[in-house]
């Protein structure tokens, strides 16, 4: 998976490529889908949701540079593997899961893989979780058409966003760094396709 998958998607931060062999992302996938557990796929994992393909995670947790001393708010738990990735490179992840199976779901895959520093709650996190607020990092691991302007209050003076924003055909990986106090940078870093988080902020819509 490292050599053919990751690596040709410019993932070459070596901290990042050893880790993807610490988590073992078969622990983390529905028991029909072990054996394709590192397949380059959208893995099914019930609740009509689907794990990021191995590339798409890679590449989000090197360009977030998620540090020791980081505290992480994640939007969307689902299986938990992002979640232990960004665990083993933080100080703590603060994840929510706005659908209970899920969220219990990805609470048994942490727990057996000994992840401790992770808090998990069921909630809609689309336009942030502001009682655990300021973040260091905030991953949100669906679409969504606009970037809420509530997220970027969440962030801490160098903290770092990723999201897709967009909607079909294009949407676009997005980084966006709390460059100081209310001011922002953002990149668009490649093009992909996400399914949207579920109460995702929507364009507004103009009637003539």
């Amino acid at each position: 998976m490292v050599q053919q998958q990751i690596r040709p998607w410019d993932v070459l931060d070596q901290e990042v490529l050893d880790l993807l062999y610490v988590v073992r992302r078969e622990e983390f996938v529905p028991p029909a889908y072990r054996e394709i557990a590192f397949s380059d796929l959208e893995i099914p994992i019930g609740e009509g949701e689907k794990m990021m393909a191995p590339k798409v995670e890679a590449r989000v947790l090197q360009e977030l540079a998620v540090k020791p001393s980081d505290r992480v708010l994640e939007v969307g738990t689902g299986s938990g593997y992002l979640t232990a990735l960004l665990a083993h490179r933080a100080a703590h992840v603060q994840s929510v899961e706005i659908n209970a199976a899920l969220k219990a779901f990805g609470e048994g895959n942490l727990r057996r893989a000994g992840v401790r520093n992770v808090s998990v709650e069921l909630g809609d996190a689309a336009r942030g979780w502001p009682k655990h607020a300021p973040f260091d990092v905030i991953v949100l691991t669906g679409s969504t058409p606009v970037l809420p302007e509530a997220l970027f209050a969440q962030l801490k003076p160098r903290g770092r966003l990723f999201a897709v924003v967009g909607e079909l055909p294009v949407m676009s990986a997005r980084l966006v760094t709390c460059v100081a106090e209310g001011s922002y940078r953002a990149q668009d870093l490649f093009e992909t396709v996400l399914a949207p988080l579920r109460n995702a902020e929507s364009r507004e819509k103009f009637v003539f």
